[in-house]
């Protein structure tokens, strides 16, 4: 018999859950950060099922595997990435190589590196379609670097010379399923960051086979401080150019970060078709739940507006769902900086201006522990009306 796993919440005394109530009431609601915590739950119940021990002497070389394009890749987590990716069905690992990195963050900076450095032509220029995932823009302009150039929005571009769209899907930070939008025939390359393409968060609808897509571990399990991600590249000059960027950069990834990720993401293709103890079927479960309550307060005043997502079939699933994105794209009717709206009520977001739209637009981290989001419904629950709002 398979074992079941509840997930209900832990029981806390009156007096604490008391102090934890007043506490959480009082204070500041960080929802700008899309730090996962929300799945602690799962992990602390399944235990000691994906605990590592590694011995003091084990794993001390930098090398994993010098025969291996990415030679600090650890062989046993390649194979664990692949065997996911094919239970899940959201992408192609066939004929491509694996590049690891300390997060999609690392890897990004990596690509970038990578594809420009191989242009004829320099600066290229970096775009992406608003509302485009903020930290884009920082990881293109902090080194002020002589190989690429960040020109904004994608749907406006047009300069002449080599490109490079980065394109998110589903996006960060609206949750839309995303195509390319420069369309040119020549000097163009994509990097499809795939980073929410996972069944808790959006139906698996493809395998998607792109020439560069983007992972990271912290957004599929919550693991974000084991600083995780992986690349799956099929032009081998692209990938050798990727891994002499982390190599100067941080000459490799961390081993036990590697061995941890490997434990886990076994566990996640071991359990994916256990409905007892599928972490995508609680992953979905609880992002929709949270979804269905943010809808019934935004539906209930005249002040907000959120995106429909469309639903579709999902693969994984085999039936029809909705989208749960990681992020809200959360608007106002009236012609206000919403963020610092939020903020005079104790809730820290993300503005708009940062994802190259308008201040009435903020970005919702739906991610973070129960008891912070139950606290920021309410407090949105209490501007709900444009009443609430005049200046």
């Amino acid at each position: 018999m398979e074992k079941m796993i509840a997930f209900g919440n832990s029981k806390k005394s009156d007096s604490d859950s008391n102090k934890d109530n007043k506490s959480l009431s009082d204070g500041v609601i960080n929802l700008d950060q899309g730090d996962p915590t929300m799945f602690e739950e799962y992990w602390m119940k399944m235990k000691d099922r994906c605990t590592v021990v590694i011995p003091a002497w084990d794993l001390m070389s930098y090398f994993s595997d010098t025969k291996n394009v990415c030679w600090f890749l650890e062989p046993e987590l390649e194979k664990a990435i692949k065997a996911l990716h094919g239970a899940i069905g959201n992408a192609a690992t066939e004929e491509r190589y694996i590049v690891v990195g300390t997060g999609s963050s690392q890897l990004c900076q990596a690509a970038l590196f990578a594809l420009s450095s191989l242009s004829e032509v320099k600066p290229v220029s970096i775009v992406a379609a608003v509302p485009y995932y903020s930290t884009y823009v920082e990881e293109a302009s902090y080194l002020q670097s002589k190989l690429y150039k960040w020109e904004g929005d994608a749907r406006t571009f047009d300069k002449e010379g080599p490109y490079i769209e980065m394109v998110t899907s589903p996006n960060n930070p609206d949750g839309t399923m995303r195509e390319p939008v420069v369309n040119r025939k020549e000097g163009g390359k994509v990097i499809h960051d795939f980073a929410y393409y996972w069944p808790h968060y959006t139906p698996i609808t493809r395998r998607e086979d792109q020439d560069l897509m983007l992972f990271t571990f912290s957004k599929i399990t919550g693991h974000a401080g084991s600083r995780i991600g992986w690349a799956l590249v099929k032009d081998i000059d692209v990938a050798k150019k990727m891994v002499q960027y982390l190599t100067v950069n941080s000459i490799g990834v961390s081993k036990e970060s590697q061995i941890r990720a490997t434990k886990i993401l076994n566990e996640l293709t071991k359990t994916c078709r256990t409905q007892s103890e599928s972490f995508f079927e609680y992953g979905y479960e609880k992002m929709n739940s949270r979804w269905e309550r943010l809808r019934e307060v935004v539906d209930s005043g005249d002040a907000f507006t959120i995106p429909n997502h469309p639903q579709a079939f999902c693969n994984f699933f085999g039936k029809t769902i909705s989208s749960a994105p990681a992020f809200a794209w959360l608007g106002l009717k009236a012609e206000r900086d919403l963020g610092s709206l939020l903020k005079e009520n104790k809730v820290l977001t993300r503005g708009g201006d940062r994802c190259g739209c308008a201040k009435k637009y903020v970005r919702v981290s739906m991610l973070s522990r129960d008891d912070d989001y139950d606290v920021f419904l309410h407090r949105l629950a209490t501007i709900k009306d444009l009443k609430c709002i005049e200046p």
